[in-house]
């Protein structure tokens, strides 16, 4: 028999609501660098730095191989463009990877702690 859903069981969707940002980044230490700026702004509400992995790429017309970390960071769609503005200028990168990913849904009660750390005060 199934039951009722507990609490944060429910699944909504967000719209346009909520989204990932995307980067790479050289070594863990600048990711969490530009973590716990992004989290400290209330620009995001969350970043997961992802351990290393083996980048592919062309650059400067050679391929290259390299170690990178990847960040996930979470945030509203409307914060997106000022958390990438934040972000930019402390990556080591002279070129870095900004990516914006749609969340189309979550459960609810993650959701609304994700809002109220995104929650920004008016300063008049």
């Amino acid at each position: 028999m199934c039951g009722s859903p507990k609490a944060g069981d429910l699944m909504i969707e967000t719209g346009n609501e909520f989204c990932f940002v995307y980067s790479t980044f050289p070594d863990v230490e600048s990711a969490l660098a530009v973590g716990r700026t992004l989290v400290e702004r209330k620009l995001a509400a969350c970043v997961n730095v992802y351990p290393p992995m083996t980048s592919v790429y062309v650059w400067q017309g050679k391929q290259e191989e390299s170690q990178e970390v990847a960040a996930f960071i979470k945030t509203r769609r409307s914060l997106a463009d000022s958390a990438v503005a934040a972000a930019r200028p402390l990556h080591p990168y002279s070129t870095p990877c900004f990516l914006v990913l749609p969340i189309s849904g979550g459960n609810d009660d993650y959701l609304a702690w994700a809002r109220s750390q995104t929650e920004r005060s008016l300063t008049v």
